[in-house]
Formats: C-alpha cells, structure tokens, sequence
C-alpha cells in the first residue's frame, strides 16, 4: 500500500522541500487516478501496453500537476518527461511530452467530454459509485467529492500525561495552531499538516496522530464500565491507535492487543513503548480465538474488523485503485467470521464494539443485524438520539467523509445479556 511504500522513497530524498513534494504529488494523482485514466484514454491513439503500470503513473502525475496544483506549465512537462529517463522508458519521452501539450492546448474540451463520464467526474471506480449512490442517496456525490479532499491531521492528546490546553498551547508556540472538538475530549485537528518530528511532545508520549473518528472508539469501549479491574480485548489492534487511546483514559486495565499480522504488531509495541504504556501483545487471528485465548472473557471486545476502507479514500487514496467490487463480499464474510468467534469471549453484561472505517452498509449494519438475528443474547447498546456525531445506520451509527472534519467510519455497539452461558 502507499503508506507502506512512500515513506522509504520519500526518505531517501535530502530537501525537506523535495520529499513534501514526492508526497503531494503521489497522493494527487492517485487521488484522482480513475479520472486520469480516462484522460489518458482520450488522448491516446492508441492504448498504454498491458503492464506498464510505469507509464500510466507517469501521465497521472502530469495530469496532476497541470490539472491541480501551481507548478509552472513548462516546469510540469519538461520534469515529467525527464522522468521517463529516471524511469527507464526513454523511448516514452516524445509520447508523455505529446500527450501532455495536447492536454495543455485541448484543456476546455477535454474536460467537458470527460465530465460527462460519472468515474472521471467522481474520480472513483464505477463499482464503488454504484454502491455509494445504493447506500447513500441523499449524500452520494458529497460523499464521493468529499473522498476527493485532502484529509487534515488530527492529534489524540495523551491525558494520562497532559491536557488538551497545554498541548494546544505547546503546538500554538511551534507555528502550529490547533483547535479541538467539543464531544472529542483529547483530539486537536492542526491547522495545517506536520511532519511529526515537528511535533512537540511527540516523542515524549505527549500526543499521537489519530483521525478524529477513530478516537471515538476510547469512549465507546469504555463506556459503562465499573472502577476496578476490567480486562479488554482490542481483536485487530494495529498500529495501536485505539489500543493507546484506551489505557490512556484507563490506566490499570489488563488489555490484549492482538493481531494476525506480525510486522504491524511491531508498530503496537513501539506505539506502547513511545507512550509508556503496557499492553499483552498477541500475534493471532480473531476468527481462531482457541489458538490464543486463555479461557477468561473479557469485559469489552473491540473488533475494528478488516474492511474495504473506503471511509478512508481521501487519506490513503491509493485504496480506490487497489480495492475491487468482489473483495466487499469477501470482506463481509470475514467480518462475520470474525464477530461469531469473538462473541464468546464477552462477559455476560460485557459488551463487544463493532467498528469499521468503511462507508459500505454491507459491511456495516448489515453485518451487525444478521449477527443480531443469530443470537438471542446479544442486542445492540444504541446511542442517544442526540449524538453529537453521525447518523443512525442499522443498530449502530455511520460517519460519512468529511462530517465534522472526521473520516469515514462506522459503530455498533453490543450487549451481552447478563443471563448468557459463559
């Protein structure tokens, strides 16, 4: 994925100005890939070779640039036809430097015909146009432009050691003025994004980056429990996000945080470690609890279950170019799977949070109320009507893109009886 493959690339430039630069520019293009796919459609005579992902990432980042941002017309061209030496296809250079002057030169009327097409004007693959229009038809196309905005940064302050106020005032005197969230007690959304070696208090464990959304889910794992001992599962916890949101507003809770994926769980650990807090970190997988589990239930399961993602387009915008129609069925299986597994493990009166960053009701109340009709003891642990976020979706609640500055994510929230059989 992008987050995964950037930051080494990024890296391995000296300027500061160069690697801002690298970054912007990747994530523009890919941001509006279907829509430059198209473009490139229009202006070939005839099509890119099967294969050459290369080239077709090569006139997407020149179509950004011209389309987008203020780089100098003539500085946009030369630079990207240059590349096509760096990227040694030296043999392309005539064809990029065409296309892109014809662009120049047919602007107007090639973006009229192209508005006409709904995944060039939406900038996202049919499929996902057609489910979002399905689910969402009151709010489709501002949901579908609102994936199309840069998403901004948003801070989780870290109560166990600070307060919000003094974070606020600490990034104020660093240039980087915030302003937090009434109904998000530790979060701050800068003004403008940072590199987060430019945070103070980072690296002492004084804030984290967190989207608004997912801070969310500290409040709900944590709502309605007792003082005194609580053990809780976080059942897909990396990076660690939510895991570090928890035992911060809980210290002493006894938390596993487990993962199928053993590369990532080194980011929960370091998370941990940057932060000072401490966590049971389990490689194992959700949907096989007898492979882990220890036999003792838990007061609250957090299962932010593996989902298409696509609450989270404008920030990793790569997604609308990996993520398939086929793989939301397959998905939702999963997420089935997944839930059943873990419902034996709540307490009786515990509950278990169901939670997703996508905006598909497939993979959000429609999973929730199947499970629901599986199972007698468990019923949904609904918010109040005046939740200061979201909107009622099934038995939980639905974020969509950009509401309140937040990404997209999805919450339902379950009770076990108290009578059910351990």
């Amino acid at each position: 994925s992008l987050s995964d493959v950037l930051p080494g690339h990024r890296d391995s430039l000296e300027e500061p100005a160069d690697r801002s630069m690298a970054q912007a520019l990747t994530y523009g293009a890919l941001r509006f890939y279907p829509r430059y796919e198209r473009l490139a459609r229009q202006l070939l005579s005839r099509p890119i070779r099967e294969g050459d992902e290369v080239l077709r990432a090569l006139l997407a980042v020149g179509f950004y640039q011209l389309a987008e941002t203020t780089i100098p017309v003539h500085a946009a061209v030369a630079e990207t036809v240059a590349a096509t030496r760096t990227l040694r296809r030296p043999h392309a250079n005539g064809l990029v430097n065409a296309v892109l002057r014809r662009f120049i030169r047919e602007r107007d009327d090639l973006t009229a015909a192209l508005m006409k097409d709904p995944v060039a004007r939406h900038a996202h693959p049919g499929w996902w146009i057609d489910r979002v229009r399905a689910d969402w038809p009151d709010d489709w196309e501002r949901v579908l432009e609102a994936a199309n905005q840069q998403a901004p940064m948003w801070l989780r302050v870290n109560l166990r050691a600070t307060d919000v106020e003094s974070c606020q005032a600490r990034l104020k005197d660093a240039g980087l003025p915030a302003r937090g969230l009434e109904f998000l007690p530790a979060g701050l959304r800068l003004r403008r994004a940072a590199d987060v070696r430019r945070l103070p208090g980072f690296e002492d464990g004084l804030l984290s980056v967190q989207d608004a959304a997912a801070q969310l889910a500290a409040d709900l794992v944590l709502a309605g429990l007792p003082e005194g001992p609580v053990r809780i599962l976080d059942a897909c916890a990396a990076p660690g996000g939510k895991t570090a949101a928890v035992l911060e507003r809980r210290p002493g809770a006894t938390l596993t945080a487990l993962d199928n994926d053993a590369t990532r769980l080194g980011r929960v650990t370091e998370n941990l470690e940057r932060l000072g807090l401490e966590a049971a970190v389990v490689q194992g997988d959700a949907a096989s609890p007898d492979d882990w589990w220890d036999g003792e239930p838990f007061d609250r399961v957090l299962l932010d279950a593996p989902c298409s993602a696509s609450g989270v387009a404008r920030r990793h915008p790569d997604i609308k170019c990996l993520r398939r129609d086929a793989d939301v069925g397959r998905l939702v299986a999963r997420q089935a799977e997944m839930i059943e597994a873990l419902w034996p493990l709540v307490r009786p009166g515990g509950r278990l949070l169901y939670c997703t960053c996508s905006i598909f009701v497939a993979e959000n109340a429609d999973v929730v109320r199947a499970f629901l009709a599986r199972h007698a003891d468990a019923a949904p642990s609904g918010l109040p009507a005046d939740t200061p976020w979201g909107r009622p979706s099934g038995p939980g609640r639905q974020i969509l893109p950009g509401e309140t500055g937040m990404d997209g994510f999805y919450y339902a929230c379950l009770r076990k009886s108290k009578a059910a059989k351990v």
